[in-house]
């Protein structure tokens, strides 16, 4: 982490700590130590940071986000401790709306090994086929039939 990091980083923590109403101007506005307590970290930390002296550890960033409106993501980026490639949003995960799982998919999922994907394949296939017999190439029945007769 550059200096130059620690004073960005330091600055928007700041800028978010007064739009919060945390007093951390003052000596005696007890904004310091007010977001240490709410945080449940102590106030040297706040402190270290402010005077651009160190970055938080995790979990005083985790503990401090929430109070200043922000994620953890957020604030780990902001830090230069992560890129948002390498911590990516879950929505930047999912797959197109409109994309379609093949069988090989789900068997990869299901770690089933590669030279039993045919197989793996073939009887899932085989429950899949509705065209009203069972895998012997019986007719089904339907269990209510006899009921309702």
């Amino acid at each position: 982490m550059t200096t130059h990091g620690l004073d960005e980083f330091a600055g928007w923590v700041e800028r978010l700590m007064r739009e919060r109403g945390y007093d951390i101007d003052s000596p005696r506005g007890g904004g310091k130590s007010r977001i240490a307590d709410e945080a449940g970290v102590h106030r040297a930390a706040v402190t270290r940071l402010l005077q651009r002296q160190s970055m938080p550890d995790l979990e005083t960033m985790r503990r401090i986000a929430p109070l200043l409106g922000v994620s953890v993501r957020d604030m780990l980026i902001r830090s230069g401790r992560v890129t948002p490639e390498e911590l990516p949003l879950a929505e930047d995960l999912l797959p197109p709306n409109d994309w379609q799982p093949s069988m090989e998919d789900f068997a990869r999922w299901l770690g089933v090994p590669d030279e039993r994907l045919g197989v793996f394949t073939k009887v899932v296939n085989e429950f899949l086929e509705t065209d009203g017999a069972d895998a012997d190439g019986d007719e089904q029945t339907d269990p209510g039939r006899a009921a309702r007769e």
